[in-house]
């Protein structure tokens, strides 16, 4: 017990020394972490203000450089806008070096023909531009001038004729000698011969004696070179030899219809004309003399008129409604006959048009196989497939329109004719009847 008593006295002194020694231990170590604090304190503060600034000084930075950024892309654009004139110009400069040489080479192939020589040095343009006006103006000053010399010309028939030659720049040219005058025509290879197209010698003839004032007939032409064809008149033969077979199928068949539409214009006039005759003679003698002897007339008589009067004064004895179905039927009948060739010339008239196209697509056709062949350098090459195109058209029109108008025509007339044949005979029958 006085051990342990002991014991807890001892443990107690170590204790209060041990609390002494961590007291100024503590004591140590607080003012320790205290400079710590403050040493730390003002390095926060330190770096504070040194952020601050380096953060001012980035601003500064960033408005520089984006001042400098916004300068560079002004000029950038500036730069762009003047590479653009720049380009544009070049285009502007090449585009005319280009017209330039477009004109300087039309200018030596156009002057060429004339014995007119043009030299160009491609790095002096403009005195070569100079030399071209100056030459043109003199050619053309020349070319417009009235000049009269001797030559050679081609007559109507071919043969070569020596006279004087009064050319009117290089549009126009008079043939003059002893035994003809007129105006001269290119007939190819710088050739000229008289054109046939007009007498020109009165205009010749005052050109040679200087009588300027008087006016003239002139044929004008583009290219001496260039043979002038002769004006042809064409005749009706030509036409139609222009459109080809079918042409002529055309035209044949428009001649036999209108053969056709005068051979039944006439058998229409005659049974037109004997109609109201035989209807007042038939009455007459049916009245004056009996069914019989208005028999024995129509019996002498043809056509249709008198054969719908005979089957009507033949039946006059029956029921009237049997009398009329005889009428009517008579007249059917008689329609073949009155309308005899009208359905042939609508046909025709119906068919030439088709022809007139059928012609149009060959036309084309030939066309379009000589332009894959040859190309379109010469018009003469295509001219024939033109004029089966349109020639044919024409033909088949003027088939067409007339033979339409008179195929109506004749078909109105033919019931007309109809309607005044049942008219007679129902007068027939009345008049027959009242006497009853």
């Amino acid at each position: 017990m006085k051990f342990l008593l002991l014991l807890a006295m001892l443990l107690t002194l170590n204790l209060s020394a041990n609390e002494e020694d961590l007291q100024r231990a503590y004591a140590k170590e607080f003012a320790y972490l205290k400079a710590q604090k403050e040493m730390l304190q003002k390095r926060i503060q330190e770096i504070k203000e040194q952020n601050a600034k380096n953060l001012s000084d980035a601003q500064s930075d960033i408005a520089k450089l984006q001042n400098s950024v916004l300068t560079k892309d002004a000029l950038s654009e500036k730069l762009s806008d003047d590479l653009y004139k720049a380009q544009q110009s070049f285009q502007n400069i090449e585009d005319d070096a280009t017209a330039i040489e477009s004109v300087v080479m039309q200018a030596q192939s156009t002057l060429k023909p004339h014995g007119v020589e043009i030299f160009v040095d491609k790095e002096k343009y403009k005195e070569a531009l100079g030399d071209i006006f100056a030459k043109s103006n003199a050619l053309i000053k020349d070319l417009s001038s009235l000049s009269v010399q001797k030559g050679l010309f081609y007559a109507k028939d071919g043969k070569e004729v020596e006279g004087e030659i009064i050319k009117v720049g290089n549009i126009a040219a008079y043939g003059v000698s002893n035994s003809l005058s007129g105006a001269l025509v290119p007939a190819g290879d710088r050739k000229l011969k008289i054109y046939n197209a007009a007498d020109t010698s009165k205009s010749a003839a005052s050109l040679k004696n200087g009588e300027n004032g008087t006016p003239i007939d002139i044929f004008i032409y583009e290219n001496a070179s260039k043979e002038i064809e002769d004006v042809h008149v064409k005749t009706l033969v030509d036409v139609i030899d222009d459109g080809g077979i079918i042409g002529w199928v055309t035209v044949a068949l428009g001649i036999f219809a209108l053969l056709l539409a005068l051979l039944r214009t006439l058998f229409l006039f005659s049974a037109s004309s004997s109609t109201d005759t035989l209807a007042k003679i038939t009455l007459e003698k049916l009245l004056g003399d009996g069914v019989e002897s208005a028999l024995e007339f129509l019996k002498a008589k043809k056509g249709s008129t008198a054969r719908l009067l005979k089957a009507t004064v033949r039946n006059l004895d029956r029921d009237r409604e049997h009398i009329e179905d005889i009428v009517s039927e008579s007249i059917l009948h008689e329609s073949t006959r009155l309308d005899k060739f009208g359905s042939f010339i609508l046909v025709i008239a119906a068919v030439a048009p088709l022809l007139g196209l059928l012609g149009t697509v060959t036309g084309m056709i030939a066309t379009f196989d000589i332009i894959t062949e040859f190309g379109t350098g010469d018009p003469k090459l295509l001219s024939g497939g033109i004029s089966i195109a349109l020639v044919t058209t024409e033909l088949g029109l003027i088939v067409a329109i007339p033979l339409i108008m008179i195929g109506n025509l004749l078909g109105g007339w033919a019931e007309r004719i109809k309607d005044h044949m049942e008219h007679s005979a129902l007068h027939l029958i009345n008049e027959y009847n009242k006497q009853k």
